[in-house]
């Protein structure tokens, strides 16, 4: 797959030298130990807590696996880019500043050392960032180092199916797809397949990957994403994904072709199959739980009860794990405003609305079409899932969609050659 995604370029080969008229010398390209950066990002948004695995993990255990690794990611970034040369970025400066209001809040002792430790790994990730920033071009680079990391775990995923299905679909889950090996929750799961499958899915209508390559990653991801019955992240899929097709239905007779099919599928499934696919998104819930989203209002209209203090509605509660009363939040918008109070709800919003704008803003092409997808794909997902005033995987998406909408980088035009000097005769020269 990766081969079929480099396609594209100057005839003849890129001009690197800058040997041919118009051009200059251009960035070297990114080199492969920056995937195995981005690699270990992802690493550390997996999280430590979760489902059982078959060889029981302890807690602490996954927690030095996870920051060791931002700690590496960080380490080799710095050596790849020694001179600290970065790019300008809205969405790195905006996170940047989320730190001001993490840092205050959590600095009071009283909400624990771990609030720290949650803004110094904050601080490491968005350092790691402001590194990779110096190879964000606009290219679908970063784009393959996403499908490849998350199929990576999603293929321990399926490992784990394959060697022990009862701790793979456990009963305290519903039945539903977890990690076996590594303690990974089904909204994650779902998630990464959801963010997967809708890169493949328009790499191949921007012609970068073949339809058997993009197959061997869409196939198995559709397959864990409808296996861990994840509602949020399969709308998410399906809205993003037509937003992003959207964008390229005016320059691209293949998007045509996908949008037009694929609402003729989706109106004739949604006929044949209604009663299966209403029973798929119920789970077994009545329509009074489903309403309630399954206890979370609960949650957040306690939460939006809590009195606080005027330093608290600015500022938050200082970094923690995205809980409330001891139950998980499950609301980007209300974790932060939690933690980091209404200035970090408002420069969160500032983050995803300038990248908004950005790329609406840029003409139709493929990179525009991912970074719709992802930020569509995180707008959505934040009404029920936390993560945007942390290190998580939708920063990561957010990240990405950031390089994409980056504008590539200038060439030097070569130096014009000055004109052949008139040479005067010297009668003339006399003259004068």
């Amino acid at each position: 797959m990766g081969g079929d995604l480099t396609r594209g370029g100057l005839p003849g080969g890129p001009d690197t030298a800058g040997t041919r008229r118009g051009t200059g010398p251009r960035p070297a390209a990114a080199p492969k130990a920056v995937g195995i950066v981005w690699a270990l990002l992802g690493l550390n948004t997996l999280g430590s807590a979760g489902a059982k695995t078959i060889v029981p993990l302890p807690r602490s255990l996954i927690q030095m696996a996870t920051m060791g690794a931002l700690a590496a990611a960080f380490a080799l970034a710095l050596v790849l880019n020694p001179r600290l040369r970065i790019r300008a970025s809205a969405f790195v400066f905006l996170l940047t500043l989320l730190l001001v209001p993490s840092v205050i809040s959590s600095a009071n002792l009283e909400v624990g050392f771990g609030a720290l430790f949650r803004c110094a790994r904050l601080a490491l990730f968005v350092g790691t960032l402001w590194l990779l920033s110096r190879w964000w071009d606009g290219s679908p680079t970063f784009v393959r180092h996403h499908i490849r990391m998350y199929f990576a775990v999603l293929g321990s995923v399926v490992v784990g199916l394959v060697v022990s299905p009862g701790v793979a679909m456990p009963e305290y889950y519903g039945g539903r797809l977890v990690g076996a090996l590594w303690p990974l929750t089904p909204p994650q799961i779902g998630q990464y397949a959801a963010v997967i499958t809708g890169l493949a899915v328009l790499l191949v209508l921007g012609r970068r990957t073949t339809g058997a390559g993009a197959a061997v990653v869409i196939v198995p991801a559709l397959v864990l994403l409808a296996l861990t019955h994840t509602r949020t992240a399969t709308l998410g899929l399906l809205i993003a994904l037509a937003l992003a097709i959207c964008s390229l239905v005016l320059t691209s007779a293949a998007a045509r072709r996908f949008f037009a099919w694929a609402v003729l599928g989706a109106a004739v499934a949604a006929v044949a199959f209604s009663s299966a696919l209403r029973a798929w998104f119920l789970r077994g819930q009545s329509q009074e739980n489903l309403s309630d989203l399954t206890g979370r209002a609960k949650v957040w209209d306690a939460l939006l009860a809590a009195p606080r203090t005027t330093s608290e509605q600015l500022l938050g509660m200082g970094l923690g794990d995205k809980s409330f009363g001891g139950l998980p939040i499950d609301n980007s918008w209300l974790a932060v405003y939690h933690e980091q109070g209404l200035i970090g709800v408002f420069i969160v919003a500032a983050m995803i609305t300038v990248l908004g704008g950005v790329a609406l803003l840029r003409p139709p092409s493929l990179p525009r079409a991912c970074a719709i997808f992802l930020i569509s794909y995180v707008a959505i997902s934040s009404y029920t899932e936390a993560g945007l005033g942390d290190a998580s995987p939708y920063l990561l998406h957010l990240a990405l969609a950031a390089s994409l909408l980056a504008p590539p980088a200038g060439a030097t035009p070569l130096p014009t050659p000055p004109a052949p000097r008139r040479r005067v005769p010297r009668w003339a020269r006399d003259r004068r």
